[in-house]
């Protein structure tokens, strides 16, 4: 079996990726180090895959960054990075059926009892803020009550005792709902933590719109284009990823509510939201030479990029229903990796850009932000966005607000009684029917001159 493991992942980058994989052997402390290493990278512009060799007062190694770089994830679908949205959002729409395996490699060393201790974990605290160490790259794996459809995604778990994490259900999708459905039954709902999964199992457990009869894990199978390999767990016979390297086994109480967080988001800022529930371990399994696997938090790129795509897709595909000439769709990771989405188009008639500002915000209710540019202008480049809006868009015409809607309770600007924000569309395009003035362009030859030359002066970074 190969391929489906986080460590495959590794392997690869490694061996045709090796500039964006880096091994520390250097000690570092749980607290703050591996976030704040990671964050220097990215003011550098670099978004390498890191494992940390030795965690100080831990034995096990500790894996990062995994879905922080663009390239890689397009690597991972053989694809361009500029068609990784559209291929995201074609490739999940094809549903193949998982498959359930025998003896996979976490089940080598079980752990039940007293001898349950999650704070062996070299789980990291990552900011000052954060409450306690939290897993962040915890996969929680759980069934519908009523239907028996199981869902996997992430969920923000807080390091609470050996056998007691924290949890957080505030994204109100699938787990909130099943663990409502479970508690009015006066029910734990059972679940399992899954620690260590390939991104594209990250990616396919962030797409958000598909018929409530998928199960997750075959859009995942639709990424890898085979079935989904898939271990059984013994407590409760949950299905998690076969090629995991820790798998967490327990229930997510009922009628128990403990404080939880703060915790460092996506947004940036100390959220102290929280729905404030429980999960309690009763098993642990994992591979003999397990890693610990963890997202780095706050607006990290390993914690937004995949957000950011799987939003881009989302809309994209809504969009293009009713405007086939919408181009591309991007929604930077420098606003959160959700608050803003950028449209692309080749607009013909007036009315365009605005029914694409409501279409978006009627896919994306984490958005507030949308910028509607022409086919001339680079959506990847804020600064070519931001020219746009500076020169196309007219305030008294082209400025849209939408007071009151629906906005992401993380959201630090969101109304804290319910969650409402002012939302704006921008049409920054062209307006319709008159010249406008001719844009200044210097073409690609030119540019490729420009770099040869400078190149042959020694001048780094233009090969």
């Amino acid at each position: 079996m190969s391929g489906q493991a986080l460590r495959d992942f590794l392997s690869m980058v490694q061996r045709d990726y090796p500039e964006h994989f880096l091994r520390v052997t250097t000690p570092i402390d749980r607290s703050f180090e591996s976030t704040a290493i990671v964050a220097e990278l990215e003011r550098a512009g670099q978004h390498p895959v890191i494992v940390f060799e030795n965690v100080k007062g831990f034995s096990m190694p500790l894996v990062t960054n995994v879905a922080a770089n663009r390239k890689l994830l397009a690597a991972i679908l053989d694809v361009d990075p500029a068609n990784l949205a559209t291929s995201f959002r074609d490739r999940c729409q094809n549903y193949l059926p998982a498959e359930v395996v025998g003896d996979a490699p976490w089940q080598d060393v079980v752990l039940e009892g007293d001898d349950i201790d999650l704070t062996k974990l070299p789980i990291p605290i990552q900011f000052p803020v954060d409450a306690a160490p939290y897993i962040t790259a915890g996969q929680i794996c759980a069934r519908d009550p009523e239907t028996g459809v199981d869902t996997t995604g992430f969920h923000r778990l807080m390091l609470k005792g050996k056998n007691r994490l924290g949890v957080s259900l505030h994204s109100r999708r699938r787990m909130y709902e099943f663990h409502r459905r479970a508690e009015e039954r006066g029910e734990p709902l059972p679940a399992a933590i899954t620690l260590g999964i390939h991104p594209l199992h990250y990616m396919g457990s962030m797409a958000f719109h598909y018929p409530p009869g998928v199960r997750k894990f075959e859009i995942i199978g639709a990424l890898f284009g085979e079935s989904y390999r898939l271990g059984r767990t013994g407590t409760d016979g949950l299905e998690v990823p076969w090629g995991a390297e820790i798998v967490i086994e327990g229930h997510i109480l009922n009628d128990v509510r403990e404080p939880e967080g703060p915790f460092g988001e996506f947004t940036g800022y100390a959220s102290y939201r929280s729905t404030q529930n429980v999960f309690v371990a009763h098993r642990v399994q994992m591979r003999s030479d397990a890693m610990l696997h963890s997202v780095v938090s706050g607006m990290a790129a390993d914690h937004i990029r995949i957000s950011c795509i799987s939003r881009e897709a989302e809309i994209l595909n809504s969009l293009r229903r009713n405007l086939p000439n919408v181009r591309a769709v991007h929604v930077p990771a420098e606003t959160c990796g959700a608050l803003m989405a950028i449209v692309q188009m080749k607009k013909t008639a007036a009315g365009q850009p605005q029914q694409a500002i409501m279409a978006a915000f009627g896919t994306e209710t984490y958005c507030k932000c949308v910028i509607v540019v022409d086919d001339d202008v680079d959506i990847f480049n804020l600064t070519d966005v931001m020219w746009a809006v500076a020169t196309r868009a007219r305030a008294d015409r082209d400025l849209f607000l939408i007071p009151g809607a629906m906005g992401a309770i993380l959201d630090p600007a969101s109304d804290p009684e319910d969650n409402t924000v002012t939302k704006v569309g921008v049409d920054a395009t062209k307006p319709s029917g008159r010249d406008y003035a001719e844009r200044l362009v210097i073409d690609d030859e030119q540019r490729a001159r420009a770099r040869e030359i400078l190149a042959g002066m020694g001048i780094a970074g233009m090969q």
